[in-house]
């Protein structure tokens, strides 16, 4: 039997997939099975993970409370209103920054230079509002078209060029800094305006106590809605959803939760506008 090599699918010809058959059952990830069983499900999958060696975030947890509890023995004022209010100022803008990351880490990348492009960004803001006397408002969305460029370009490298996450933005945090010690001058710091746009950004509270509710309400209905009509968005797609007790009890704990940071933000200032902006 001989075989007309000249009839032959070149190398780069489209292969076509075989059809699935009619009666087969679509493949589930089991970690979304867990989600069907409720509390009983989580239960389960808590004890097989502690069994695995699995920890997850309960060294976190264990370090945070080990860290509240040695301070505040050291001093009283640590778990005060004040010193909380200032925590969540203070970690704004790291947050912003972290909420950004989470995107790329759940991709499997990793971007090392965002401290500096966010240092970068900071220093144009800086430079013309207080330097040269630019408009603040103008300055910081220039700021902010600034990061957009410098993210644009390094996605280029990484999407079209090819370029590993890693050297890119390894490059990128290496650049990125001299670029804005460059930016900055000799002295290397620049002193902003604390009753100016952003200087308000962490210093203005929202003295009326209905503020840190009306958010904690917008929060935990936010949470709700868009739990509840994307478990209805599961089950008519068959996909595994939670049960409706699931969410309730999910929605409950939120609740308690922000209105007790509500309660400690009114015992103080208010509601800080860092935090209204970051959530």
């Amino acid at each position: 039997m001989s075989i007309d090599k000249s009839q032959a699918a070149p190398a780069d010809a489209p292969v076509d997939a075989p059809a699935v058959a009619a009666d087969a059952a679509p493949a589930v990830d089991p970690r979304l099975l867990v989600r069907e069983q409720g509390f009983a499900g989580y239960l389960g999958e808590f004890k097989r993970k502690m069994r695995a060696g699995d920890l997850g975030a309960i060294p976190v947890v264990i370090g945070l409370i080990a860290i509240c509890a040695i301070f505040q023995s050291l001093d009283s004022a640590f778990l005060g209103a004040e010193n909380l209010n200032n925590i969540f100022v203070a970690m704004v803008a790291t947050g912003m920054m972290s909420v950004g990351i989470i995107f790329v880490l759940l991709l499997g990348e990793i971007d090392l230079s965002v401290g500096s492009v966010s240092g970068v960004s900071s220093a144009i803001m800086a430079v013309m509002s207080v330097t040269h006397g630019v408009n603040e408002w103008l300055a910081v969305v220039s700021a902010l078209a600034a990061g957009a460029v410098i993210g644009a370009l390094h996605g280029f490298f990484f999407a079209r060029i090819g370029a590993p996450a890693f050297a890119v933005t390894l490059a990128g945090l290496l650049f990125w800094n001299g670029f804005m010690l460059q930016v900055l001058g000799a002295n290397g710091t620049i002193n902003i305006d604390g009753d100016g746009v952003v200087g308000k950004l962490t210093t203005y509270y929202f003295s009326d106590v209905a503020a840190a509710y009306l958010l904690a309400v917008v929060a935990v209905a936010g949470y709700f809605l868009s739990a509840f009509f994307g478990n209805r968005r599961r089950e008519a797609a068959g996909v595994p959803s939670r049960p409706l007790s699931d969410i309730v009890l999910r929605t409950v704990l939120l609740a308690i939760a922000a209105f007790a940071v509500a309660i400690m933000f009114n015992q103080y200032k208010g509601l800080p506008l860092a935090v209204l902006l970051f959530a």
